[in-house]
């Protein structure tokens, strides 16, 4: 297939491309300013609406992937915009082009509040208290219906990403921030993803019937159980005792059952080894 991937320099996006390649795929990267390796890179910005179009057009792609973040500096409100503006660009560009599917990079955890882990059929916290918090649901909840107006079409529900290049690892921010003893141990529950296996749930995607799949590990748990662990992977202290045992409602963690029945399992299937690999 041809396939035009918009990200490819990202942190997922460096490991899924070899894939795509390895795969027999012709890979076509959009980039503002770096090349791709091994593949052809054209330049543009997904914020230029009518040059984006020239670009997907003259690539005429058979997928069109999003991958895109704006996350290196926590910047969340430019991220937020990446969601809406970028993903409305993108895939106006590629129903243009006559594209039939579009894959697209989400989030696990937007989720409304419950007592398990979440699976696809559970609604978004689109009535989120906090305000930060219902500004990024609604975010992701604009890109997962822009996504959704192609024809066929896929949103990867990603997990907390971790290993190399990510927050979570050695000399991250995550690292940095247990370091200092500011991460809190609770009882809220994270569903982890390790980098690698992010990319191979992409690369498998291009098959996948449309629709959202929580792309996760195999072990949703509490920071009072992960939080040990990861500091003692990165070097860091032993973290405090925790000081409440309640759980935010939202931190429900996301169950990967649907991504099992489409045949996609985890490299890394548990934090639990995964911090240490």
């Amino acid at each position: 297939m041809r396939i035009f991937i918009a990200g490819g320099t990202g942190v997922i996006g460096r490991r899924l491309v070899p894939l795509l390649v390895a795969g027999g795929h012709e890979v076509i990267a959009l980039s503002r300013r770096s090349r791709v390796p091994g593949v052809t890179t054209v330049q543009g910005d997904v914020y230029d609406a009518a040059a984006l179009r020239e670009v997907v057009a003259a690539a005429r792609p058979e997928v069109v992937m999003h991958q895109l973040t704006d996350l290196t500096s926590r910047d969340f409100a430019a991220n937020a915009r990446i969601r809406r503006e970028g993903t409305r660009n993108l895939v106006d560009a590629a129903l243009a082009a006559g594209v039939r599917r579009v894959i697209s990079q989400s989030v696990a955890w937007a989720y409304e509040p419950g007592s398990a882990p979440a699976d696809e059929s559970t609604p978004l916290d689109v009535n989120a208290a906090d305000e930060s918090r219902r500004g990024m649901v609604d975010a992701v909840r604009t890109l997962e219906a822009i996504t959704a107006e192609a024809p066929e079409w896929v949103v990867l529900r990603y997990g907390m990403l971790y290993g190399p290049d990510t927050w979570y690892t050695k000399g991250g921010l995550m690292a940095d921030l247990a370091t200092a003893g500011n991460l809190p141990t609770n009882a809220d529950i994270t569903s982890f993803l390790h980098i690698q296996d992010a990319a191979t749930a992409a690369a498998s995607a291009i098959t996948w019937p449309s629709g959202p799949v929580n792309i996760v590990d195999n072990d949703p748990a509490p920071a009072t159980t992960w939080l040990p662990l990861f500091a003692q992977a990165v070097g860091a202290p032993t973290p405090p005792s925790p000081t409440s045992t309640s759980r935010t409602p939202w931190a429900r963690g996301a169950a990967n059952t649907h991504a099992h029945t489409l045949g996609w399992s985890p490299i890394h299937p548990t934090w639990r080894t995964g911090f240490l690999s």
